[in-house]
């Protein structure tokens, strides 16, 4: 990648990796990363000083921060601020004006404008930090296995179900798991042959991450779909596919993860349909021929 891109690069992931640094901050940085998230052409502005006034902590907190989420200069983390920002105000430009979570005051039109501004925000996010080798690791993988095991807990279990659905349409054998106990027993009898996904947007979630455990010990290939890089989860996981959700107070986990995961999910089935083109086009027609033949005819 030449200087230019990898800057671009850069400037296009800046908030997506201040909120996925923020649960394993000290508090002073997370105030101060607040403080960025919150107002990022504001804070684009400020100097050290100033930020660290802002965020009523020191100096040498602002340059833990920016150390901790991968700068060694202050001034390049106010570039990208700032560049990231004038990004999310074009892609965003069609919809209505609207800042902040959802709050009581709002009306229905406000909280309609919100939702669709942090869902098109965290599909762009999720496409900027998708990693593209890692997706086609994953698409090789699920081509090469006799089955795909897939397990999620709340939230992730529809993400989950999402995928065995589109998985089964075109001929491959996928098998959801709900119950967490029933996941562990299959997970304890797969092989070399098999994958494992697993989906969990804080990839801490305990019996997900027992269940990818069980699996990889057992020889199968793990994926892990989830918002954070660091986290038990992927710890286990010899594929990770990484989402981009905003979460906030009314749209936390089962609503800010959701979109980002489906969005993962579906580049993920067709990058295997589009590789198994022949066999997959021949299995929609006959899936949708199957469906259907099930309507009642109109009178």
């Amino acid at each position: 990648m030449d200087t230019t891109a990898a800057r671009e690069h850069e400037s296009r992931t800046v908030l997506v990796r201040i909120r996925e640094a923020r649960p394993t901050l000290r508090r002073s940085e997370r105030q101060v990363a607040e403080v960025l998230l919150d107002d990022p052409v504001a804070a684009a502005n400020l100097s050290i000083t100033e930020l660290a006034e802002r965020s009523h902590t020191s100096t040498t907190s602002v340059v833990r921060f920016y150390r901790s989420v991968g700068y060694t200069r202050y001034q390049d983390l106010r570039l990208d601020l700032a560049q990231e920002a004038a990004r999310e105000r074009l892609q965003t430009s069609d919809l209505p004006p609207v800042s902040g979570d959802i709050d009581q005051d709002d009306t229905i039109a406000d909280i309609i404008s919100k939702i669709a501004l942090s869902e098109t925000l965290s599909i762009s996010d999720t496409a900027a930090v998708l990693d593209t080798e890692a997706l086609t690791a994953a698409i090789h993988a699920i081509l090469r296995a006799r089955r795909v095991d897939i397990f999620g807990v709340g939230a992730g279990s529809i993400v989950g179900l999402d995928l065995q659905q589109k998985l089964t349409r075109i001929g491959l054998t996928a098998l959801m798991w709900h119950d967490p106990h029933a996941a562990l027993t299959t997970a304890a009898v797969l092989d070399e042959k098999c994958v494992a996904f697993a989906v969990s947007h804080s990839g801490t979630t305990t019996d997900t991450v027992d269940y990818l455990t069980q699996a990889r010990a057992r020889g199968a290939t793990t994926i892990a779909l989830t918002n954070f890089s660091r986290s038990p989860l992927t710890a286990v996981a010899d594929i990770v596919l990484l989402t981009a959700a905003r979460e906030t107070l009314f749209r936390s986990g089962a609503l800010g993860s959701r979109i980002a995961q489906l969005t993962v999910v579906d580049c993920l089935f067709i990058g295997i349909a589009q590789a198994s083109y022949d066999q997959s086009v021949t299995a929609l027609q006959q899936t949708y021929s199957a469906v259907r033949a099930r309507r009642i005819p109109a009178e």
